[in-house]
């Protein structure tokens, strides 16, 4: 799956690295579809993801320093070449799994509980 350049206004104010107004335009109840979309490079900082989809998404050299992902979905999301010191992940994403990705750009598999193997 290629990473999409969506039109999606609110995706628009990341790739100008507007996260401040990003932000504040989430916290206003403002929607977006940020599946699957190309965020390669670019500097997301204080970026907040509560809530958002994110699967399939590619990180490829982005800078997500300190971004709190335990509320965001990331299934199927790359984060190659990432800067992710001080990120929070969900806990069902596994360390060797993160660095697996950052490392080879390998995809997260994000599963939900239910999805686990019994004991």
């Amino acid at each position: 799956m290629k990473p999409k350049i969506s039109q999606d206004p609110m995706y628009q104010l990341l790739r100008e690295e507007k996260v401040p107004e990003f932000n504040k335009l989430r916290t206003q109840g403002k929607a977006c579809d940020l599946t699957g979309c190309d965020f390669r490079g670019l500097d997301l900082r204080d970026l907040d993801v509560r809530g958002l989809d994110l699967s399939n998404a590619y990180f490829r050299g982005a800078d997500l320093r300190s971004v709190d992902f335990r509320g965001a979905k990331l299934s199927g999301a790359s984060l190659a070449d990432a800067k992710i010191s001080g990120c929070f992940f969900p806990d069902n994403i596994s360390a060797q799994e993160i660095l697996m990705s950052v490392q080879h750009g390998t995809r997260l598999r994000h599963p939900s509980p239910d999805s686990r193997l019994p004991a």
